[in-house]
């Protein structure tokens, strides 16, 4: 952690929905005039795409499961902790960019599914915001969070993650149903060892419960609205939360514990902008002095 370089980090899985968040803090950042430099989780997978497939197919046979992008061997998470700590430390470090899509690939002149060259942060920056998928991990001597001021979770209802994940692979990136929930499967044994014990580490969490049947996810036609859900928000240190100030600025929410507000969906975004933004400001002010 560092005053003077803070980072905040938004983590969970492929499909948990992290946009809100993501999206709220842009918010914040261009209303605050907080500049800030991003840096992508993906940019520390350690194979391109045909590589990965390769390397699950060899450790299907190897291990008898699937590594995937969920645990460490999919990913060079030393690297990231060294990115992290670097930028503590002096507000420096390398970056680079995984090419999703032809559009991405085009602009680099490169096949989709690779990485661009590490090139320097940009400097003079206020804070490092990061985005993916190992904000909390802490294993085999690597610790993420002992970096990370803010540290952000995002965890809907794991039927509802599995619903999110299957529309989003097949509608945006062309994947079949079959072909998605395989890798769901195939991800499990990373799922349960590698993201889940994330969410004790974080400082806030933003679980979506929906109040519509989500038993059979694989079946399901549509992805539940934000205003067929409840927002379950979790802070793990409720000491100084202004909860009566919440209460008041967010209608119908209340309190399911100490340490714990739940919202209607439709306001998640709203209320996570009224959360984050005294803690944006506490770094901040902490940086300025």
């Amino acid at each position: 952690m560092s005053q003077k370089h803070p980072i905040i980090a938004v983590t969970g899985a492929s499909g948990a929905g992290k946009e809100p968040v993501c999206t709220a803090f842009k918010h914040l950042f261009w209303r605050e005039k907080v500049k800030s430099v991003t840096l992508e989780g993906e940019a520390f997978h350690r194979y391109t795409r045909d590589e990965m497939k390769k390397e699950v197919e060899k450790s299907k046979k190897k291990l008898g499961r699937a590594i995937s992008h969920f645990g460490p061997e999919g990913n060079i998470l030393d690297k990231l902790e060294a990115v992290l700590k670097e930028y503590g430390e002096k507000g420096t470090g390398q970056c680079r960019h995984y090419l999703h899509n032809d559009d991405d690939a085009r602009d680099h002149n490169q096949p989709p599914g690779t990485f661009t060259r590490w090139e320097p942060i940009a400097e003079g920056s206020d804070l490092l915001f990061y985005d993916g998928l190992h904000g909390g991990y802490v294993a085999h001597g690597i610790d993420i969070p002992k970096h990370i001021d803010l540290l952000i979770g995002v965890t809907p209802i794991v039927n509802l993650e599995w619903i999110q994940k299957i529309h989003r692979d097949s509608r945006e990136r062309g994947y079949s149903r079959e072909a998605v929930m395989q890798s769901i499967l195939d991800r499990m044994h990373d799922y349960v060892h590698y993201i889940t014990p994330q969410f004790s580490h974080t400082h806030i969490n933003f679980q979506r419960v929906s109040v519509v049947d989500t038993s059979h996810p694989f079946i399901a036609r549509d992805v539940p609205t934000l205003d067929e859900s409840y927002v379950v928000i979790r802070f793990r240190y409720p000491k100084g939360v202004d909860f009566p100030y919440l209460l008041r600025m967010i209608h119908n929410s209340f309190m399911s514990r100490p340490n714990t507000i739940v919202i209607p969906g439709g306001k998640q975004l709203e209320a996570m902008e009224i959360i984050l933004l005294p803690l944006l400001h506490e770094l901040m002010e902490k940086r300025k002095h």
